[in-house]
């Protein structure tokens, strides 16, 4: 630690001490943060099923959908992107089937895009109520995921609009069955629909024991 010079008074000294200790502490914290937040990232990764290309690929492709849209649909719309291994689900609501159509035909031309789930209605745009309502759902069902037994909860990614729940993950066929059973027990859920990549159960216990 610096000292402060030996001609300041007593108790300047013990100032600049205590403001050069804070500033260290701050500097130590933000150092604690940022490697508690590379850990629990680095959770995430590995208990994902995905490989880690995948993962990267899937956030890019959502960060350029999502940059395409503002562009494509501005006020007039509103178009959720949810990508996961590379499989792009659309939901919200389009003006026309012209747009919907060309909602899907932007987001197929993103590179590392292998299939698209075009959900969009052509509908008015939804309000904040509604989208607030769905958030709660999709909340509520994630945490019906994380109190049922051989149910990972990490490895399914739950996408809510207008009350109709969408499924996406790599999941056993059984995996999927109990995951939309669990969902549609969920008060306030209209609908489930299922976007899940199938994997066997024997690629199950190999990814189990990679991780």
């Amino acid at each position: 630690m610096i000292d402060a010079p030996h001609n300041w008074p007593q108790a300047g000294r013990l100032l600049c001490r205590l403001v050069l200790g804070a500033a260290l502490l701050t500097s130590l914290q933000g150092c604690v943060e940022m490697m508690v937040g590379t850990a629990v990232v680095g959770t995430m990764a590995a208990t994902d099923r995905r490989t880690l290309g995948a993962q990267t690929e899937d956030t890019a492709i959502t960060v350029k959908a999502e940059a395409r849209m503002q562009n494509l649909i501005g006020d007039s719309g509103h178009v959720n992107i949810a990508s996961f291994n590379r499989k792009v689900l659309l939901t919200g609501e389009v003006r026309d089937e012209a747009t919907r159509a060309t909602v899907e035909r932007e987001v197929a031309a993103i590179s590392g895009v292998q299939g698209i789930v075009n959900e969009l209605e052509i509908l008015g745009r939804s309000n904040y109520t509604s989208r607030g309502n769905d958030a709660l759902l999709t909340g509520k069902v994630k945490a019906s995921f994380v109190d049922t037994k051989d149910l990972s909860a990490s490895t399914i990614k739950v996408v809510t609009e207008r009350s109709t729940v969408y499924l996406m993950g790599r999941v056993t066929q059984r995996e999927g069955q109990l995951a939309a059973e669990v969902t549609r027990g969920v008060s306030g859920v209209q609908r489930v629909v299922k976007v899940f990549d199938y994997i066997g159960e024997d690629e199950l216990k190999q990814i189990g024991k990679a991780n």
